[in-house]
């Protein structure tokens, strides 16, 4: 069943009740003899109605049976780093970082991507430099979340804000059991989330894949 995410019912309730107000007034106060030009403002106002509505949309994609063994896609985007970095924030050593970022016409809502223990869940105050720079995972608002998996250890996934993100929602709470695939959160706006795995995982997505949350297997044991 199609719905919306819970962080964007504030916005849309707000949109909708500006856009139904500026199509009314439109219609009321622009002359007839322009009237093209009044449809032209009213379209306008709706498709960007509906470009709120589809940046909070919410698709039904429950992991009917999660597994202790894979770790699947935490959001909607594209694959665009694979690559060993040093993660100086918790572990303090060298990390299996895969990156995915989303645009903004990409489903938001961050779910969890493998069962376990929120062993760490620390927001981060910061930039909005592009979701792709380089330092973006340094300097952005960000928030970071490790979950203590009985097959992979220790995992870490970080939620970093892009140029157009203003607000980063983060569930996860320290000491929490989470369940792979059920919602961790929410990004408005465009952004990228970072997973760093343990070294030598065996990532089965390639740069470039299209990643689907709750659906794209990153991992498995």
């Amino acid at each position: 069943m199609f719905q919306f995410h819970k962080e964007g019912a504030k916005i849309i309730l707000v949109s909708a009740t500006i856009a139904v107000a500026i199509i009314f007034a439109l219609d009321f106060l622009v002359p007839e003899q322009y009237y093209w030009l009044k449809k032209i403002g009213q379209v306008a106002v709706l498709i960007f109605l509906l470009l709120i509505l589809q940046f909070f949309r919410n698709p039904n994609r429950e992991v009917t049976r999660p597994s202790d063994k894979t770790i699947l896609a935490p959001v909607d985007g594209k694959v665009v780093v694979i690559e060993e970095v040093y993660e100086p924030e918790y572990f303090k050593d060298k990390r299996l970082m895969v990156s995915i970022f989303m645009s903004p016409i990409n489903v938001h809502v961050t779910r969890y991507a493998l069962n376990g223990v929120v062993k760490y869940s620390k927001y981060h105050p910061g930039k909005y430099l592009v979701a792709w720079h380089p330092k973006a995972s340094e300097e952005n608002e960000r928030t970071t979340v490790v979950i203590d998996n009985p097959e992979f250890g220790e995992v870490m996934y970080r939620q970093i804000a892009g140029a157009l993100a203003k607000r980063i929602v983060n569930y996860a709470k320290e000491g929490q059991r989470v369940m792979q695939g059920d919602d961790a959160g929410f990004i408005k706006f465009g952004s990228r989330v970072d997973l760093y795995l343990p070294l030598g995982t065996p990532v089965e997505v390639m740069l470039k894949q299209k990643a689907t949350g709750n659906r794209t297997l990153i991992a498995q044991k």
